[in-house]
């Protein structure tokens, strides 16, 4: 039911987006380092429950195959998202306001918490913006279309706020993320 929800966010946000493409989007704020990451992690500590999370406005995100857990062998994994499809629509990127919540199953399917991800849609940013966003001195990536999620060509950054990411705080993998519910 949550993926059905989603489904219906994710359109009505990915048309939202389509004609907010000519209206200006807020510039991206936060402080660099890791006063920032500090600031985000207190703004999100509360989403350590998925309960609170969907509570908020996140619901479970699948790629086109219906997938929820992104993994990338060897790479590693990003986890399982839940995104708020308002925020997605809204166009702005906000340090205190992620996009999407990302979590790792462990062996019970519980779910911990373990980075948060920015996105924006490539065309309505880039038709207000001279450059991809970015947020705590890092450039966003940028997903192009067609993608394996079945979405526009998007940015995003992922900030690894909650679980050490040896290849680096704003990796797009982790290789300490599973999918296999081992941890």
């Amino acid at each position: 039911m949550h993926r059905t929800k989603f489904a219906v966010v994710i359109a009505l946000a990915a048309v939202a987006v389509t004609l907010l493409g000519s209206a200006p989007a807020a510039t991206a704020h936060g402080g660099p380092g890791d006063d920032g990451l500090a600031a985000v992690r207190a703004a999100t500590a509360r989403y350590h429950d998925v309960a609170v999370a969907q509570a908020h406005g996140y619901a479970l995100f699948t790629d086109a195959a219906g997938i929820a857990c992104i993994a990338n062998p060897p790479l590693g994994a990003m986890g399982i998202h839940y995104v708020n499809g308002d925020l997605v629509a809204s166009g702005k990127i906000d340090a205190l306001r992620p996009q999407a919540m990302v979590y790792e199953p462990d062996k019970h399917a519980q779910l911990h918490l373990v980075a948060v991800e920015y996105i924006a849609f490539q065309q309505p940013w880039d038709a207000t913006h001279s450059m991809a966003p970015m947020l705590f001195g890092q450039m966003f990536m940028l997903t192009t279309a067609p993608n394996r999620f079945g979405l526009p060509a998007f940015y995003s950054l992922h900030a690894w706020i909650w679980k050490h990411n040896p290849s680096g705080m704003f990796s797009m993998w982790n290789p300490q993320v599973t999918c296999n519910a081992e941890a």
